[in-house]
């Protein structure tokens, strides 16, 4: 077709519609006429009289349309939607009513990246239950999403309910990867105080508790068999008292266990020296390689008998669990500046690590604290050693690392131990089995703790006495009926037939036959033997 054929084709339809228009409006001229003769009035009253018409004619027309769609839509079933997911199997589709979604939970997961855009939480997979220290919220997440996506997103979900991340507890399940607890507390986590455990509650935990959770509840680690523990945190956090209410649970929970306490604080963990096998208050570096040579001399000692029994086709022995327990352990790996501290220090660092990496197998724990967890504070080779992690209070998220691992931060809902409360003493982020939990350490009485502590020392005296007589039980029973702390060499010879008179002589045989070496006595004059360093050794042999 040539442009002049379409140009008057188009000029033809315009005079057409021109035509038409101008006949409609001729048409209206004439109604308009007839109506205002009929009914007598002027033109522009008679204009006004048929607008109006035609409008109230419009109006009742569109009422009586929805009037009859409402009528119709009531009588049929829902809008039907098609909605994706595995029913019956994986890209199966189904057909049914919409249902309803969680807005709430939707909104917060999906803004803070949880979920997608597109994605949604249905009303009837989510329970809502109020506990007294807050909200309890159970959902299921979308196919193709799992808790770890809401581990990841944890602070940002915190955000969009208004609170910190310390509010929120994230448990997975059991059951399925898509099913989420998300606890959600009204106020700050401990800020009121939970009562101290009972014995009972101690020793129906399955474990060891160390503190309690957000919601007053036990928690701490399965075992110490083949593992151990490192406590980091900032001074005055509460990390000697929250140390304190692990030992007394492990008083409770193992019963019968040697345990060694070095007190670099030196009177942090004097509650305990009675039951101990070697207590030492004390910050030098060569009390720490001697306890290290004791300990590791008894690794030695078993793996010698492990590999025995292997060899001789016999049942493994059972060994009696110890327990090696460092109160600020960073002072022992600073040196004085000379070469004989120095060569003190290095030696610790590969005894160290020999006894909290291959001690595990033989029984032997270890539990290190310090309030000083830098890079430089404990070697890294003794310190990536340590299964189970605990930090209080730090300042700075490199510090954190350090006392939890370089990793930590990449794993399923980390803590933050800037984010905890340096006013709530013994409050910490336990990491163990590749999990985080927010716990506040116990705070035993003295009483509670002085009880346990005689409890366990008089089934240390029974064992004892249940053995075959030695000289060192004769020589414990006499000091004991006798009420004596120290006994001088020159008078315990006698009562054990040394008949030698000569100090040095008395000193070699006694020795001998106690398996102790002699001390001195608290002026530092006299020598003999304190009945702690007798009944330690009795301990050890037991």
């Amino acid at each position: 077709m040539t442009k002049k054929s379409s140009k008057a084709e188009a000029e033809e339809d315009l005079y057409g519609q021109l035509a038409g228009a101008i006949g409609g409006l001729c048409i209206a001229a004439g109604i308009l006429a007839a109506i205002k003769d009929k009914l007598g009035l002027s033109w522009p009253a008679t204009a006004a009289v048929v607008v109006g018409a035609l409008v109230a004619l419009g109006y009742l027309a569109w009422q009586i349309r929805t009037r009859v769609q409402r009528f119709l839509a009531g009588k049929q079933p829902a809008a039907a939607h098609h909605q994706e997911g595995p029913a019956q199997g994986l890209g199966e589709e189904q057909e049914g009513p919409q249902a309803a979604v969680h807005a709430g939970l939707t909104t917060a997961l999906s803004r803070a990246g949880a979920i997608g855009r597109e994605e949604v939480v249905l009303d009837e997979d989510v329970t809502v239950k109020q506990l007294d220290v807050g909200t309890l919220y159970k959902f299921l997440l979308p196919p193709g999403r799992t808790s770890e996506d809401v581990g990841k997103h944890i602070g940002a979900i915190a955000s969009m309910f208004g609170v910190t991340r310390l509010h929120l507890k994230l448990e997975t399940s059991r059951k399925s990867e898509r099913h989420v607890r998300l606890l959600v507390l009204k106020e700050p986590p401990f800020s009121r105080a939970f009562p101290a455990p009972t014995r009972q509650e101690i020793a129906a935990f399955s474990g060891v508790p160390m503190g309690h959770d957000v919601t007053g509840k036990l928690v701490g680690v399965p075992t110490f068999d083949k593992a151990s523990l490192l406590v980091g945190g900032m001074t005055q956090t509460g990390k000697t008292t929250l140390v304190n209410g692990i030992i007394t649970c492990l008083l409770i929970a193992y019963g019968d266990f040697d345990l060694y306490l070095l007190d670099g604080k030196l009177c942090g963990l004097t509650e305990f020296q009675k039951v101990a096998v070697r207590y030492e208050a004390s910050d030098d570096p060569a009390v720490l390689g001697s306890m290290l040579d004791e300990l590791n001399a008894r690794v030695d000692d078993r793996y010698t008998k492990m590999q025995e029994a292997k060899r001789n086709r016999q049942p493994a022995p059972v060994f009696k669990p110890v327990f090696f327990i460092i109160d600020e352990a960073a002072d022992f790996y600073v040196d004085d500046g000379s070469k004989e501290s120095q060569e003190t220090v290095r030696q610790n660092e590969d005894k160290s690590r020999k006894l909290v990496s291959k001690s595990l197998e033989s029984g032997i724990s270890t539990i290190m604290m310090t309030q000083r967890p830098s890079n430089d504070a404990i070697p890294v080779k003794v310190r990536d050693q340590f299964l189970y992690r605990l930090c209080l209070y730090v300042a700075a998220k490199g510090t954190a690392k350090v006392a939890l691992g370089d990793s930590y931060f990449e794993t399923v809902a980390p803590i933050h131990p800037a984010l905890l409360d340096p006013k709530i003493p013994g409050q910490a982020v336990l990491f163990a089995g590749g999990s985080s939990a927010l716990i506040r350490g116990f705070r035993f009485a003295d009483n509670f703790i002085w009880g346990i502590v005689d409890e366990v020392l008089d089934r240390q005296h029974q064992a004892i006495s249940a053995v075959p007589e030695t000289p060192l039980t004769r020589t414990l029973d006499y000091m004991r009926k006798e009420g004596l702390e120290f006994i001088p060499t020159a008078d315990l010879a006698p009562l054990l037939g040394v008949t030698e008179t000569a100090p040095s002589t008395q000193g070699r045989r006694l020795s001998k036959m106690l398996g102790v070496p002699p001390g001195k006595d608290e002026k530092g004059v006299v020598r003999g033997y304190s009945v702690n360093d007798l009944m330690a050794a009795a301990k050890a042999g037991s």
